[in-house]
C-alpha cells in the first residue's frame, strides 16, 4: 500500500524552508533545489506540491501572513478582558515585528514586500494581507471610539512597517521603535480625549 504524504504539512515544511533561506539569501538565493534540500525531501516532492517557483513563493508569503495574523488575534484572545486600547498596541506591536525572535521573520517579510514591487501576483497576496490586518485595526479604532478609524488604521500599519524596516537597517532600537509606537498610540488617545487640540 503507498505511502500517505500530509500535503498540507508538506507544503508548510516547504514554505518555512522557503523562509529560511530567504532569511540568510534574500529570494534570489531561494532555488527550488535548495528548498528542496533544507526541507529534507525530494525535488520530486517540492515540484508535486507546487507548479513553480512564483507559486511557492506566494504559498510562502501566505504562510508568514497568516502565522503573524494569527499571533496578533491570540494576543488579542488571551486576554478578552483588556480594553480596544490595549488590543490595539498588543496588536500594533506584534505587526511590527520588533521583538527579538521576530527579526528573522520581519527580514523575511522585507524581502517579499521589495520583491512585490515588480511582481502583481506577491503584490496582490500583499494587499489581501495587510487589508486583513487593516480591517482588524479599524475595528479596534471603533470600539475604542477613535475619530476616522480607516484613516487612522492605515496610518498605524503603515507606521508599523516603517519602524520594522528603521530596526532592521539599524537606524532604529527596538526600544525606540518601541517607544515611537506607544507615543503614537498615546497621543491618539489624547486626540480623541480632546478633540480641539
Amino acid at each position: 500500500m503507498p505511502k500517505q504524504v500530509d500535503h498540507v504539512s508538506r507544503r508548510r515544511l516547504i514554505a518555512e524552508a522557503v523562509c529560511a533561506l530567504a532569511d540568510e539569501r534574500g529570494l534570489e538565493g531561494v532555488t527550488l533545489r535548495d528548498v528542496a534540500a533544507r526541507a529534507q525531501v525530494s525535488m520530486g516532492a517540492v515540484q508535486r506540491c507546487f507548479r513553480t517557483k512564483e507559486e511557492m513563493l506566494l504559498f510562502a508569503l501566505g504562510h508568514i501572513g497568516e502565522r503573524i495574523t494569527e499571533r496578533v488575534r491570540a494576543r488579542i484572545l488571551s486576554s478578552p478582558a483588556q480594553s480596544a486600547r490595549t488590543a490595539l498596541g498588543h496588536a500594533a506591536t506584534e505587526v511590527s515585528l520588533l521583538a527579538e525572535e521576530h527579526r528573522a521573520e520581519a527580514r523575511v517579510w522585507l524581502a517579499f514586500v521589495a520583491q512585490a514591487a515588480v511582481s502583481k501576483p506577491l503584490a496582490t497576496t500583499l494587499q489581501s494581507n495587510y487589508t486583513a490586518l487593516h480591517h482588524l485595526f479599524t475595528r479596534l479604532l471603533t470600539e475604542a471610539h477613535i475619530p476616522t478609524p480607516h484613516l487612522e488604521a492605515h496610518t498605524l500599519l503603515a507606521l508599523t512597517d516603517g519602524l520594522t524596516t528603521h530596526v532592521l537597517i539599524g537606524h532604529l532600537t527596538p526600544h525606540q521603535a518601541q517607544t515611537l509606537l506607544h507615543t503614537h498610540l498615546t497621543n491618539l488617545w489624547q486626540r480623541q480625549a480632546d478633540p480641539g487640540c
